[in-house]
């Protein structure tokens, strides 16, 4: 038995490029506090606050006028494709009521990576998100 048949149908598998992952459904943040659902929105990712804990309004936006307004229902995330299993796009940090472009990418089917960025990219802030359903 020769092995370069094994060893042609390895390279093969190797060379496959991974199936990419989806990061429609709910996810929990590193510290647990805040779960958003991922959906579909018009050709982008679409990340929307469904549960928080402890703080329940916007009470740090920049906008005085949205600061009395409930957490849950906020579009917290909004990502546009930027290759195999990453997008890019903008991120609402309601601790701190700024938004912040970004990165998302999804290392497995149950978790993503989540990146804040400032100064046009150079200083970044990673978490990684859990999938909950």
């Amino acid at each position: 038995m020769t092995t370069r048949p094994v060893l042609a149908l390895l390279a093969t598998l190797v060379a496959l490029p991974a199936a990419a992952q989806s990061p429609t459904g709910t996810f929990v943040s590193q510290s647990g506090d805040t779960r958003v659902r991922f959906a579909d929105c018009g050709g982008q990712i679409c990340g929307t606050i469904v549960a928080v804990r402890g703080q329940t309004t916007d009470e740090k936006n920049e906008n005085s006028s949205l600061r009395n307004r409930a957490l849950v229902g906020i579009r917290m995330i909004t990502m546009r494709p930027a290759g195999a299993n990453a997008w890019q796009g903008s991120l609402y940090n309601f601790q701190d009521g700024k938004t912040y472009s970004g990165r998302m990418t999804m290392p497995s089917a149950d978790s993503m990576s989540l990146s804040g960025c400032v100064l046009g990219g150079l200083v970044c802030r990673s978490q990684t998100w859990t999938r909950v359903n």
